[in-house]
């Protein structure tokens, strides 16, 4: 048979394609290699008009079904209200939306200054997330002059 392929040969090919190659470490190999670490001083990005909307919407969703406890049962209804509002209806929340682009540009600007000036200068100021709060009540006991019965 000219330019045919026997049976035997695709068969092979075949299960060739179903067996899975596995190797050791798949989870590693998932990851990217080099990935930077999240600064916990860079600011956060700024909430869409839909999610400043909801803010609002989850209040008073919360006033008139006080027994919900289910988070989809609330953005299911913060979804269909959504899109049941006229633009006009939408012009505040897209307003307040995008002010809080605006100081979000305003502070992501500040944030690159900072890292462009060096690493010294980000070190020098510490964030609130890094402060210990635990470490500063332990100070604060030991000023006052209570000691404390660990031992």
């Amino acid at each position: 048979m000219k330019g045919g392929k026997s049976k035997a040969s695709t068969a092979k090919k075949a299960d060739s394609k179903l067996s899975v190659k596995r190797t050791t470490g798949d989870k590693a190999a998932k990851a990217p290699k080099g990935k930077a670490a999240k600064d916990p001083n860079k600011p956060k990005r700024p909430p869409s008009a839909f999610f400043v909307f909801m803010e609002e919407f989850r209040k008073v969703y919360k006033e008139k079904h006080p027994n919900n406890k289910s988070v989809s049962v609330v953005g299911k209804a913060g979804g269909d209200k959504w899109k049941s509002l006229s633009d006009a209806d939408k012009a505040p929340y897209i307003a307040k939306a995008e002010k809080r682009k605006a100081d979000y540009n305003k502070s992501m600007q500040a944030y690159n200054k900072k890292l462009a000036e060096g690493p010294e200068a980000a070190e020098e100021e510490e964030s609130d997330k890094s402060k210990s709060e635990v470490n500063d009540d332990e100070d604060e006991e030991d000023e006052s002059g209570e000691e404390d019965d660990d031992e």
